[in-house]
């Protein structure tokens, strides 16, 4: 294994530990110690970020589940380097929210200006600093909860907003205090809560910060806290080989964590739901460009080892597969597809690199691979010799961008009852391509 191979890894390994989560826990709890304040729940929203909006509808609840104070905080929108692709970050985030907004509360308002997601026009810039100069006031206060919602509600409606003349223009100072608080506490994110050293960004994650909340003696009652149910409402499940007619297309990487911990689920749904597969992988956003600044690398590698975690899904012992080691394992993946086996190759790969530690970047680790993956090393080699991979995952790449997306896993379901696709990005959204599925399947 290279130097530079062992370096990452280790980084790696070292942040996704329960020592590391543990140690950042400890320390924060100390400083909050002796600065001599009491333990706090803090909420960070942001008035034009649809995912914010989600997320303030759970904050009553919170603050009636639990003995603990709840600081909301009013920031503005992250910087570029944190969207990964900036032109289509703004669509993709509120047609995301918008499907999954019916399952956790309130169905997200759609902008009366606007005639389809694909034509969205934006809050604009002026009604954003005027709902931010609305809000601002209630920053950290007990009508927070309602008035980041009616505001909220508006901005994203098309409702004109409009300041009072009497009222005093606190916002900057507020946003420019928070947003500070915001990087200072290590995130880059509205939408997101802060428990002494730990992140729990989005709705998604809400079940995981009660838990947490429940685990350390803050819970009002025994029952309640953690056992909530997670979604408003119950997604469909696959309960028979039915979905013959709906075509799935599946966007994973080779060096992806959330990936890695959502790879398996994804394959038992296949094989439950009977879909019709199309593999597409394409190469890491890091090999292809998009940034990921620190802060987003470490949240992104903590968030996967607690996700792992709370479903029991091996990760953490890595052997990062950045630079060669992926181009060629995707050289071989032409080939593994070709034999039937590329949905286990990519599983098997993914599996040495985040779960085993199998040193991928030699042959004898690559081989050990492929022999789990039930290829022969030989013929897979034979077989791949005859494409061109670099053009298959560039292929991949354009179908994944023309579908509004850019990270991974992403998906795509298409065929079945309904007309149209529906596309959507990471390893929260496999129980929503399962919804999907149901809707278009020959039961349903």
């Amino acid at each position: 294994m290279r130097l530079e191979t062992r370096i990452r890894s280790f980084g790696m390994g070292l942040m996704a530990s329960k020592g590391f989560l543990q140690l950042k826990r400890n320390s924060a709890r100390l400083r909050r110690k002796l600065s001599g304040q009491p333990s706090a729940l803090h909420y960070f929203h942001q008035v034009d970020d649809p995912y914010s909006f989600l997320a303030a509808q759970h904050l009553q609840a919170l603050e009636a589940d639990y003995n603990l104070t709840l600081r909301s905080h009013l920031v503005s929108c992250d910087d570029k380097a944190y969207q990964g692709d900036a032109q289509r970050f703004a669509l993709w985030a509120y047609n995301d929210a918008k499907s999954i907004a019916q399952f956790y509360g309130e169905a997200l308002p759609a902008p009366q200006n606007s005639e389809s997601t694909e034509e969205l026009k934006l809050p604009s810039g002026d009604q954003t600093e005027i709902a931010n100069k609305l809000l601002a006031p209630f920053a950290d206060t007990p009508d927070f909860a309602e008035q980041a919602l009616a505001i909220s509600r508006s901005l994203w409606q098309g409702d004109k907003l409009s300041l009072p003349s009497s009222r005093t223009d606190s916002s900057a100072t507020v946003l420019k205090k928070n947003n500070e608080l915001l990087e200072r506490l290590g995130h880059y994110r509205g939408g997101a809560f802060y428990f002494e050293g730990e992140w729990f960004w989005g709705v998604d994650r809400i079940h995981l910060l009660r838990k947490r909340l429940s685990e350390e003696g803050f819970a009002k009652h025994q029952t309640n806290g953690a056992q909530r149910d997670n979604l408003a409402l119950k997604a469909l499940k696959v309960t028979a080989n039915s979905a013959s007619n709906v075509t799935l297309e599946y966007f994973p990487s080779l060096r992806s964590p959330y990936t890695a911990i959502g790879h398996q689920q994804v394959a038992d749904l296949i094989q439950r739901s009977g879909v019709q597969l199309t593999l597409r992988p394409v190469m890491p956003m890091l090999m292809r460009g998009i940034p990921a600044p620190r802060e987003k690398q470490q949240y992104i590698i903590m968030d996967c080892a607690r996700e792992a975690r709370a479903k029991n899904i091996a990760f953490g012992n890595f052997v990062d597969p950045f630079g060669e080691p992926v181009k060629r394992a995707f050289a071989l993946y032409p080939g593994a597809l070709k034999l039937d086996r590329g949905l286990e190759f990519i599983g098997e790969y993914l599996t040495a690199c985040f779960a085993q530690g199998i040193d991928i970047d030699s042959e004898d680790g690559l081989k050990t691979v492929v022999k789990k993956a039930g290829l022969d090393w030989h013929a897979l080699h034979e077989e791949a010799a005859k494409y061109d991979w670099q053009n298959v995952l560039e292929e991949n790449l354009q179908t994944m961008l023309g579908a509004g997306l850019w990270g991974v896993p992403s998906f795509r379901v298409s065929g079945g009852s309904k007309k149209g696709s529906f596309s959507c990005w990471g390893q929260d959204r496999i129980w929503r391509v399962e919804h999907e599925i149901c809707l278009r399947s020959s039961n349903n």
